[in-house]
């Protein structure tokens, strides 16, 4: 993890973001906790699941599908079908 200009904290990954998180779920589910630890734990992981929603949203735009149009390979958007209700 490179550290960003200005001494800001760096960019966590995605995977080390989904399994803090998962820590925090699992203490908070495991109960026993403070009220105050209660939410900071759920302050936390607020975070880390805005950090992860934004990793992913990140790595939606660079996905590409590669379309055969008239003989050639073009690249476009990856748009994900909506699952049927």
């Amino acid at each position: 993890m490179a550290e960003n200009e200005g001494g800001a904290k760096p960019v966590e990954s995605f995977e080390s973001c989904l399994d803090e998180l998962e820590k925090v779920v699992k203490e908070l589910e495991a109960g026993d906790l403070t009220l105050e630890r209660s939410l900071e734990l759920f302050e936390r992981g607020m975070g880390l699941s805005e950090t992860c929603r934004k990793q992913l949203e990140a790595a939606e735009t660079r996905v590409e599908v590669l379309i055969r149009k008239e003989g050639k390979l073009t690249p476009e958007p990856f748009r994900p079908e909506k699952p049927e209700k």
